[in-house]
């Protein structure tokens, strides 16, 4: 007579069932200890890999995805992202180099907001204004992790409770972030929260690319596309105007392959805002995408190297970034030094300080609802 089995039993031997696939497909995880914080906290590391050679490592501390390995065109592989090789690196630094990024990514405006007529106030950490969540955002906690895998995929889920006014913001957020890699070369970042309090909610990646190599010179030779015909325009403070404007006739039109370096010195005020001495790109581009992740929204490769960078996400927004605030003076993975232009980010997102701006979309998150988020940086080699 045949049996029933239980739920939990059938869980199981789809996991099993799971695994053997990944196995089957080259891929393979391993878990580390990566050291403590200053109080003590263990930190771990969770290494993802696959057949090609491509390597993904995600820490604990802020959820960060510590480093990224890829081939080049030649076989040859290099960690294309910036970051450090031990925990302090990651507690004293400012950069979020990998970091998951919450609660609100991006910048608002006098760290204010309003939600059903009540005021909230996060900390100002970026002159007037909340950069990435306060000081003390999501960044800079440890979190839970447990090793996945998918049928044709590795991965690590983490997850980080944010307590009722943290930070400034409403409600207890149940926040878990996926990092999965599959044997065709693509890092996928898959988010999910939930609240009990109405909250604003924009979450992050907030890696920085150098697909030539973390710490082997500038981008500006790296040709960039961003499938953008509109970006958001910034004031002085670098936050939005309000204004969704044409990209064409300016610096920040990337709808064909263009180098980074071409337009970054040029005479145009947006670029003085994001970098007064030498201008810089550090701005939201509306995606033509529009939240559809089956649609390309931006493109970058090394013409050196051969390495190309493919984004996918849900989100309606990217901020391309050029590192224009690193210096020369921060050290990172293997003692290389972390220079101006540097890297470029590619955080996908909702608009900056869309709490404030009534014409940009929502970021609101109200209890009985999943705020959900998808993206996925596909590389290969030319």
């Amino acid at each position: 007579m045949l049996q029933s089995r239980s739920p939990l039993c059938l869980l199981g031997l789809s996991l099993m069932i799971a695994t053997l696939s990944a196995q089957a497909a080259g891929l393979s995880s391993e878990h580390k200890n990566f050291g403590k914080t200053r109080d003590g906290t263990p930190v771990e590391q969770y290494v993802l890999r696959n057949s090609h050679g491509m390597q993904a490592t995600v820490i604990t501390y802020g959820a960060t995805l510590q480093a990224l390995e890829v081939p080049d065109k030649h076989g040859k592989v290099e960690d294309v992202v910036l970051g450090f090789d031990d925990v302090q690196g990651y507690e004293t630094g400012k950069a979020y180099f990998g970091a998951t990024i919450g609660r609100f990514g991006n910048r608002l405006a006098n760290g204010a907001f309003e939600l059903d007529g009540k005021r909230y106030q996060v900390p100002q950490n970026d002159g007037s204004n909340a950069l990435h969540g306060g000081p003390q955002g999501f960044d800079k906690h440890v979190w839970k992790a447990r090793p996945t895998q998918g049928k044709d995929s590795v991965g690590v889920t983490l997850t980080y409770r944010s307590a009722d006014g943290e930070m400034g913001f409403p409600g207890n957020l149940e926040t878990e972030v996926t990092y999965s890699l599959n044997d065709r070369n693509e890092l996928r970042i898959d988010y999910k929260a939930s609240t009990d309090k109405p909250t604003v909610l924009n979450l992050t990646n907030h890696s920085y690319f150098n697909l030539a190599g973390a710490g082997n010179g500038d981008v500006l030779q790296q040709l960039a596309t961003l499938h953008a015909s509109r970006y958001t325009p910034v004031n002085g403070t670098l936050i939005p105007t309000g204004e969704l404007a044409p990209v064409a006739g300016t610096p920040m039109d990337f709808t064909k392959p263009t180098a980074i370096g071409k337009n970054i010195k040029a005479n145009h005020p947006q670029l003085k805002f994001a970098e007064p001495k030498q201008g810089g790109f550090d701005f939201n581009w509306v995606l033509d995408a529009k939240g559809d992740l089956g649609k390309l929204a931006a493109d970058v490769s090394d013409p050196q190297s051969g390495r190309r960078l493919q984004l996918y996400t849900t989100e309606p927004g990217v901020q391309f970034y050029t590192s224009n605030f690193l210096d020369g003076s921060v050290k990172g993975k293997a003692g290389k030094t972390y220079a101006h232009w540097s890297a470029f980010t590619l955080e996908t997102q909702h608009y900056p300080d869309a709490p404030n701006q009534p014409g940009f979309p929502s970021t609101r998150l109200d209890p009985g609802k999943t705020y959900t988020q998808n993206t996925v940086f596909r590389f290969s080699a030319q």
